[in-house]
This record gives structure tokens, C-alpha cells and sequence, in this order.
């Protein structure tokens, strides 16, 4: 009902010129279509397809198991390279002193961190102390990213910026070159 309007105390109703929308199915609004229809199409494109499937050969099958690559992966050329500059540096008093850290000394130390997190870290049991250490203080983000940078230059950066990190991740780097990754594990997990 349309709304009414009181003039001089009497209720007048007022007609709108507003015209009413409809929802119902009798003001159903459709644009005129000249499109073919679908049976149309589809017999339009037969000889394409046909075509198509005649000059494409059939895809090869690949393996689900990932190879390894035979060359090293870009990031990983990269962190040698950081890697290598490090160790070409003179020796400075932090590495003097972490040459003469020894594996008794590591290994207090990884006691002492696995006593921190309340028991031993069932998924490294298979690792060995070096590899352990390393990881440990890859997951260390007061030591800043991880990301591509080499472990020794992420040690040495810390170090720098006064963040005190532990002499015997150094010693592992140091004395360990050749058998310890330079590429943080979780970069490797990453890339």
C-alpha cells in the first residue's frame, strides 16, 4: 500500500511515479540471442580437434621420484662462494680460540642445549654432533635468517652485530669444512 501523507489533518494517499520492480516469473527479461547452438559449435570444431590430436605426440612418461642433479643448484654454488671468501680471511682471535675447542667441549655443549628443550630430539638420532650443531643454530633466528647466506658468514655476521653466537658452531665450521654443508638445512629444504 503506498504510503500516505496528512494534509490539514486528513490522510491522502499519493500515487509515485516510481515504477515497482517484480520478482516474479512473469517479468522474466531476455535478450535476443542470434548465437549457434551448442550441438553447432561442437560439430564446428570436429576437424580442429581432429587436427590438433594428429600433430601432437603423446607425452612422455616421467618418474614421480625426484634425481638428484647432477650439478649443484644455483643457491648453492652461491654459498660456497660466501663460504670459501670466509675461510680465505686471516684468522682472527674467535677463530684462534674456536681451533682450539675440542669434541669433548662439543659435546658438553650439545648436552647442555638438549637440556634446555627438556629431553633429546628424536628425529635427529640418526645425525651426527656436528650436523646437530649446525641445525641447531640454523633454527636460531636471534642469530638473524638463515636464507641464503653460508653458515660460516651468518656466524661471523652475528658475531659482529655483539648477538654472542656459540664459539662452537664456529669450531664445527672451521675444523669440519670439508665434511659439514656451508648451506644452512633449512635453505636446502627451501630451494
Amino acid at each position: 500500500m503506498p504510503p500516505t501523507r496528512r494534509r490539514g489533518g486528513q490522510a491522502t494517499a499519493t500515487r509515485s511515479n516510481q515504477a515497482t520492480l517484480s520478482f516474479g516469473s512473469k517479468s522474466r527479461v531476455t535478450k535476443p540471442s542470434v548465437t549457434p547452438t551448442q550441438t553447432q559449435k561442437t560439430k564446428d570444431l570436429e576437424p580442429l580437434i581432429a587436427s590438433i590430436s594428429e600433430k601432437t605426440p603423446e607425452p612422455e612418461q616421467v618418474s614421480a621420484t625426484p634425481t638428484e642433479p647432477e650439478q649443484p643448484h644455483v643457491a648453492e654454488l652461491a654459498v660456497r662462494q660466501q663460504a670459501q671468501e670466509e675461510v680465505e680471511q686471516p684468522l682472527s682471535k674467535e677463530d684462534k680460540k674456536a681451533i682450539n675447542i675440542t669434541e669433548k667441549d662439543l659435546q658438553q655443549y650439545w648436552r647442555k642445549e638438549e637440556e634446555k628443550i627438556r629431553g633429546p630430539r628424536f628425529h635427529q638420532q640418526d645425525l651426527a654432533l656436528h650436523e646437530k650443531i649446525l641445525r641447531h643454530f640454523d633454527l636460531s633466528s636471534q642469530f638473524g635468517p638463515c636464507i641464503g647466506i653460508a653458515r660460516l658468514k651468518r656466524w661471523r655476521r652475528a658475531n659482529s652485530l655483539n648477538l654472542s653466537p656459540p664459539i662452537e658452531v664456529l669450531a664445527v665450521l672451521l675444523k669440519h669444512k670439508d665434511d659439514v654443508k656451508q648451506r644452512a638445512y633449512v635453505d636446502e629444504l627451501l630451494s
